[in-house]
């Protein structure tokens, strides 16, 4: 299990790096007055936090990879999928963010 945290560790490293340059850019759309929307993700999304930038969506995930190791490993088991799930979500949501900025 340590190995599964330490890959989800780089990925959340990977998406906070992405997430930086992506809120500068919603910054930026926003002081133009683009970018008009209230979340990222909706409310059932599976994510506690909400807000305008990626922010907060990231750090909810560090702080869920960091519980990880803190549980014991039936409850490893059960919030694995949740996280994963989140990776997966900011990453494609960040990748799909950067396609169409270029556009």
């Amino acid at each position: 299990m340590q190995t599964i945290i330490e890959k989800l560790t780089e990925n959340a490293q990977l998406i906070y790096r992405k997430s930086i340059d992506a809120d500068a850019t919603i910054a930026k759309l926003q002081s133009s007055g683009k970018g008009k929307f209230q979340a990222i993700f909706p409310e059932n999304a599976g994510f506690t936090a909400s807000g305008r930038f990626f922010k907060p969506y990231v750090e909810e995930l560090a702080m869920d990879i960091a519980s990880l190791s803190q549980l014991d490993s039936d409850e490893q088991k059960q919030a694995l999928p949740k996280v994963v799930k989140k990776i997966e979500l900011l990453l494609t949501t960040l990748n799909q963010f950067q396609v169409s900025v270029k556009d």
